[in-house]
């Protein structure tokens, strides 16, 4: 064996280099959290009550028995979901669960292959093993697969919903939707995407798949009315545990109604107008308007609405990777602290100081999300201000030294695609 062919005669540049280091740390963590961690599993198990739900459905047994005194993981999809997750069933529960973290796993892997031909990077950049290595090692993807629940299939839905819509493919991006939200209504704030760019087509499959799917399941399922009557009400409460979303800390911690009420309000102000000034100045730059009030969109739910749990921040995956745009409202060191906030798998609980522990790590998820729409909010009326004051609103509100460089075309349609399928407006 000689050993000069372990000197990579490629690697003549820093970024070379970079890819060398960073490709096998990401494989072998990829590695790690599937098959040893998942595997090794944790005391909150996701998908037990998943299987326990697909096996009574193909018995012909009822599903919607929860107890919901306890603070065990519950069975909580619908009539449509449960039909979607019945073959899970079909394996007996230990190699069912290994083969869901594995799907899981893959829908991840696919998930961000896409966003980086999203973004126009390539396996061969730098950025291909930096998002790997990123992704694996956040609290999100790591915890979705050691408690083994659906989000890794969610994320793929929401990159290919997105994907799609940018590609004037209607119909498919409905139906990548449609099939998250026929299982869990995550993503279901993003149909004010479509809504609003009167891309009536997207509608067709996101509605009509759910629906289809719940009228075959209604025939097939003993109890579906109950999801309804005992699983419905349960979701439109609060709860005081497992939840970061501003009332589920109000209520753990005891605050005011009233304060609970403000603080809502005050960051449903601030997303409806960082909304809308996406709407006004940046819906013609369509891949930056799109991942950007897509996060704005989910992050508002996560936060303002009766349940936000930390390991839905995979879905704003997007919105984080829309730094490598030039005019991305990530490109700031307060967005990446609250980045860190609800992403980061870094434990805070300190056994010498246990309440200051505590509080940090429970609250972090929160402040995160928080500081996320402040900067966003930030940042957008910000150069709504300077453009008004420099007298330049109708060239939009990109920063001055901008303007004179070449918007991205990531987002842009081929003159073949843009034939094949016209858009509605």
């Amino acid at each position: 064996m000689s050993f000069r062919h372990l000197e990579p005669r490629t690697g003549e540049t820093t970024a070379q280099v970079i890819r060398f280091a960073l490709w096998p740390l990401a494989i072998l963590t990829v590695l790690n959290r599937v098959i040893v961690k998942a595997v090794n599993g944790n005391i909150t198990d996701d998908f037990r009550p998943v299987y326990n739900a697909a096996f009574a459905f193909l018995n012909r047994r009822e599903v919607y028995t929860a107890n919901f005194d306890s603070v065990d993981p519950h069975y909580l999809y619908p009539p449509s979901g449960t039909l979607v997750i019945a073959p899970l069933a079909i394996l007996d529960p230990e190699r069912s669960r290994w083969m869901f973290i594995g799907v899981n796993a893959l829908a991840v892997v696919v998930a961000l292959y896409l966003l980086l031909r999203m973004f126009e990077l390539s396996l061969s950049s730098v950025a291909a093993p930096v998002v790997l290595l990123a992704a694996f090692s956040t609290e999100t993807v790591t915890n979705t697969l050691i408690f083994t629940n659906v989000n890794g299939l969610i994320l793929l839905g929401e990159v290919l919903f997105m994907m799609l819509l940018l590609r004037r493919r209607y119909y498919l991006s409905g139906a990548a939707i449609g099939l998250t939200i026929a299982v869990k209504p995550t993503l279901a704030p993003l149909l004010l995407l479509p809504l609003v760019r009167k891309e009536w087509r997207v509608f067709v499959t996101a509605l009509g798949i759910p629906l289809v799917l719940t009228l075959l399941a209604l025939p097939l399922s003993v109890d579906a009315g109950a999801f309804i009557t005992h699983t419905l009400p349960y979701l439109l409460e609060s709860r005081d545990y497992f939840n970061s979303a501003i009332v589920g800390n109000g209520l753990y911690y005891g605050l005011p109604t009233v304060l609970v009420l403000a603080l809502r309000a005050v960051f449903a102000a601030m997303v409806l107008v960082s909304l809308w000034l996406l709407w006004k100045y940046y819906r013609h730059d369509e891949l930056f308007f799109v991942v950007t009030a897509s996060g704005v969109l989910l992050v508002a739910s996560f936060l303002l609405t009766s349940l936000g749990q930390m390991y839905y921040s995979m879905m704003l995956f997007p919105l984080i990777m829309s730094v490598v745009l030039r005019n991305s409202v990530m490109r700031n060191w307060p967005a990446w602290l609250a980045v860190y906030g609800f992403l980061s798998y870094d434990s805070w609980l300190v056994g010498r100081f246990p309440e200051f522990g505590r509080a940090i790590e429970y609250l972090r998820s929160t402040w995160g999300w928080s500081l996320l729409i402040i900067v966003v909010f930030a940042v957008l009326l910000g150069r709504y201000l300077t453009a008004r004051r420099e007298g330049r609103l109708d060239q939009g509100i990109d920063p001055a030294f901008l303007l004179d460089q070449p918007r991205t075309t990531a987002a842009t349609p081929s003159p073949a695609a843009t034939a094949e399928s016209a858009p509605t407006h």
